[in-house]
């Protein structure tokens, strides 16, 4: 165990220290936000502030407020669903370093398990998501209450970490059999450019799940990125939701949540919270399987 530990903080520190590795880890965030100020925010807060005007409901100023703290709650779960695809991406370069730079063939050597020293690059990548995951929720939650929205519950704040453990360690599984194919750093940095450009879209925080044709959103439903998406969005935007329709006939307000991809549904199916959690943990377990069935492969290879 100790060595497992020694190995994953060693991997996780590579990271930090990887200016550039820790800043790719951000830009897809940032590519979200900068879309959100100067084009899709405006055009997502004014057809909530139409759709209320539409019922009547409230004073216009006040429509438009909640209307941007939505906003604010549905972007910021994007960005915490789309942070545990760049942040294992960007950990995982530093395992194709090692192999390229030949130190993982002299960590081999060592007197420790191959399996275990696999295992501490997963964990690596799950801890240091974890990580940045969390923060990037308290920095979006402080900017969200000074802009007058609630502050989480005390549970609601159990599920946002139960969700970001789940999320986290689904991504750090399936990229580890990806970079185990990967052979050169080049090859990996590719993959990761057309994936961070990849993960708004499937996601739908580009482009909202519901104004997709079916077959597009369909598509994006089997990938895991959509329902980690969702699980967020149903949690963070609750509260404001809630406040920002009353009044509003639920119809609409159920419609509102499938456009928006806060509400999933596969086969007539409304996929529940601990169903998109569940799908989640699946897809991780399932690739950690993959990942090591591959290493055992390699090590076969090796000899």
């Amino acid at each position: 165990m100790e060595q497992f530990l020694v190995l994953t903080a060693r991997n996780v520190k590579v990271y930090i220290r990887d200016k550039g590795a820790v800043f790719f880890s951000f830009l897809s965030a940032l590519i979200v936000i900068c879309l959100m100020v100067f084009f899709l925010g405006d055009m997502n807060i004014d057809g909530i502030a139409e759709l209320l005007d539409a019922f009547s409901y409230g004073e216009k100023e006040e429509n438009i407020k909640n209307a941007e703290l939505l906003v604010l709650a549905w972007t910021s779960a994007g960005i915490l669903s789309i942070n545990a695809v760049t942040v294992s991406l960007a950990v995982y370069s530093g395992m194709i370093k090692d192999r390229v730079n030949g130190r993982l063939n002299a960590i081999y050597t060592a007197p420790i398990n191959r399996l275990k020293i696999a295992l501490s690059y997963i964990a690596s990548a799950w801890t240091a998501s974890v990580l940045v995951c969390v923060l990037t929720l308290g920095i979006t939650e402080v900017y969200g209450i000074v802009s007058g929205m609630a502050p989480y519950t005390f549970m609601e704040h159990v599920q946002l970490l139960g969700m970001i453990m789940v999320n986290s360690f689904a991504y750090a599984s399936l990229m580890y059999p990806l970079a185990l194919l990967a052979k050169t750093e080049g090859a990996w940095s590719g993959f990761g450019t057309v994936i961070g450009t990849l993960v708004g879209f499937l996601g739908g925080i580009y482009i909202p799940i519901g104004s997709l044709a079916d077959s597009i959103s369909g598509m994006m439903k089997c990938t895991p990125i959509i329902y980690g998406t969702s699980m967020f969005r149903k949690v963070m935007t609750k509260s404001i939701l809630d406040s920002t329709f009353q009044g509003v006939p639920v119809d609409i307000v159920d419609e509102y949540r499938e456009i928006m991809g806060i509400q999933l549904k596969v086969a007539d199916y409304t996929l529940t919270l601990r169903d998109e959690w569940l799908i989640l943990l699946a897809c991780g377990i399932i690739f950690l399987v993959i990942g090591m069935c591959l290493l055992k492969y390699e090590k076969k290879m090796d000899r």
